[in-house]
């Protein structure tokens, strides 16, 4: 509720309250003898003594009766207000750890939404751009990314049915999914599903599959993240609905470039759109990355990522002013602000401009850094 809303209704109950008093007032006046008792002229009627003996209890009686329910009005809106305050509190918008941590005052030259960005050369490893690229925040669904790797280099058949269980539901934040217990798709289809449409319930079936269950599967995560130099990283499990799995920009550019070596992981991420037949029905995905519909847009690889914690993060290897570029974009504020950074990257690149990166000592001033 918003200030301006609280006031509104603080003051609604109080001219409420101011009525009831008003009419209260005539009431008491209407039952009073000695002034309802008036002739047509508005002079008063001689009330005699015994009526008016009879009348000064009833008044006593209506006095107190007036005085409780003026306590009763005082506590009504005393109520009314706490009441606002508290309903002005829970809704109240959560923060990302980003937000509460301060890093989206951290300014930039192309002003972008996300608090967290780098560019880096695929090929060279030259960093064209950043922005408090080694904060470690959470990375919400960016965490399929690894797990799609993990089960590509398990060699696990793709041809294999799984089944989506009740232990595949989240507990964590209640998403939603359309693949209700019971559903049987193909391995190949879940991690398909996991990468370009971000199926919650199709990565954690992934990772339930692996030899040892999740917790293997959470552990050999965490060992390619080492191989990968990827030393900010920690994942606990193959979703990314944890606020627990956590990264760095500079982390997650080596885990796009390991990502990119497969074809498959290429392929499945950057599919516009996938249909699944399950039993007599035909569920239809789209890619949660809108940039992959737009034809001025080369994509080889691409994940999306959502949570309250983690804000809206993205990571994309995409070709542009002749060059292979790696882009991480975290914790951006607004549904579609991490694909306009996208974009205000792309026009930067492809105008030629200099630009001075946040931290950097000279505009231009390029740095170099190892993702192999």
């Amino acid at each position: 509720m918003t200030c301006f809303a609280l006031k509104k209704r603080i003051v609604s109950s109080q001219c409420s309250a101011l009525l009831v008093g008003v009419a209260m007032l005539l009431s008491g006046l209407a039952a009073d003898p000695a002034q309802a008792a008036r002739r047509k002229d508005g002079k008063p009627v001689e009330v005699s003594q015994r009526a008016k003996k009879a009348a000064a209890p009833a008044r006593g009686v209506d006095k107190k009766r007036q005085v409780r329910k003026g306590v009763s009005r005082a506590a009504l809106r005393r109520g009314a207000v706490a009441g606002a305050a508290a309903t002005a509190v829970a809704v109240a918008p959560r923060l990302s750890y980003g937000q509460a941590s301060g890093l989206h005052e951290t300014a930039d030259p192309l002003d972008l939404k996300s608090s967290v960005a780098l560019v880096v050369d695929q090929d060279t490893s030259e960093v064209l751009f950043s922005k408090n690229h080694q904060a470690v925040l959470p990375i919400a669904s960016l965490t399929k990314l690894m797990t799609a790797l993990i089960v590509t280099e398990a060699r696990q058949p793709l041809d294999e049915a799984l089944v989506i269980t009740h232990e595949d539901i989240d507990t964590e934040k209640g998403s939603r999914s359309r693949l209700s217990p019971g559903t049987v798709l193909t391995r190949g289809e879940l991690l398909h599903l996991a990468l370009m449409s971000s199926e919650n319930r199709a990565a954690n079936a992934l990772g339930r599959n692996y030899p040892g269950g999740l917790p293997a599967f959470a552990a050999a995560m965490n060992r390619k993240a080492v191989v990968l130099g990827m030393n900010s990283t920690r994942f606990v499990e193959p979703t990314g609905l944890s606020s627990s799995n956590q990264s760095s920009a500079a982390d997650l550019a080596r885990l796009v470039k390991a990502a990119y070596q497969h074809p498959l992981l290429r392929e499945f991420s950057t599919s516009p759109a996938h249909e699944v037949d399950i039993g007599p029905r035909t569920l239809h995905y789209s890619n949660t990355n809108g940039l992959v519909r737009n034809p001025g847009w080369d994509i080889g690889l691409q994940k999306t990522g959502y949570i309250v914690e983690a804000g809206r993060c993205l990571v994309m290897q995409a070709q542009m002013a002749g060059r292979k570029l790696i882009m991480v974009f975290l914790d951006s504020a607004g549904k579609q602000s991490r694909l306009g950074d996208a974009e205000r990257v792309r026009r930067w690149l492809e105008s030629g401009a200099s630009v001075r990166s946040p931290g950097q000592p000279l505009s231009g001033t390029r740095d170099k850094a190892s993702l192999s």
